[in-house]
């Protein structure tokens, strides 16, 4: 692998940042590369706790989470992060900061994600047992030029991870598909890691 690199996953809830962050994290894993995934609902427990939901909150529960992102790709680890993020100036400012940042935008119409509300979310936000939730009562700024853009209400979770891969190759942030690992790569990929 050449470098780190931090693939920032937003998009609204039940969008699919989870889902498709762990399968592209599993395919780079069997590359060789060294991956950690930050998950927006399991940073909120941990690395963010005490943290509301006002905007200023949410800026920085984002801060948090890129700047761990901006150590692990520092250190050529390829960091991912699905956390819906949804002000475009956090967003702008993680980009200014991260070399190798990469913004994927899981798009799906509120629509589409209200009518498949697999958490419940939706309908609770909707009748107003969820105040300041995205989509519904708070705002959603969506990327103007991210560096990839997924529709998961038309794409499938495989075109979206192929997608993705793809990016990385052209960037030789990974491998090309059916390319010869260097030697000193493929003795690496041997070693357990710790993730």
């Amino acid at each position: 692998m050449n470098s780190g690199c931090t693939l920032w996953f937003t998009g609204l809830s039940g969008s699919g940042k989870s889902t498709i962050s762990q399968l592209v994290a599993s395919r780079l894993r069997a590359l060789g590369a060294r991956v950690e995934v930050l998950d927006g609902d399991i940073t909120r427990t941990l690395l963010c706790q005490g943290l509301g939901f006002s905007r200023e909150d949410r800026e920085e529960n984002i801060r948090r989470i890129g700047f761990v992102c901006e150590l692990l790709s520092r250190n050529d680890v390829i960091a991912i992060a699905a956390a819906i993020s949804p002000y475009r100036s956090s967003r702008d400012e993680l980009r200014r900061r991260i070399p190798n940042f990469i913004e994927i935008h899981m798009n799906c119409p509120v629509e589409v994600l209200i009518e498949r509300d697999v958490k419940g979310l939706y309908k609770k936000a909707l009748a107003g047992e969820i105040k300041q939730f995205t989509g519904i009562s708070d705002p959603y700024e969506s990327p103007v030029s991210p560096d990839l853009t997924i529709d998961s209400s038309s794409e499938s979770i495989e075109a979206g991870v192929a997608k993705i891969l793809c990016h990385l190759e052209k960037l030789k942030i990974i491998p090309r598909a059916g390319a010869e690992l260097p030697t000193a790569e493929r003795e690496v990929k041997s070693i357990p890691t710790f993730n």
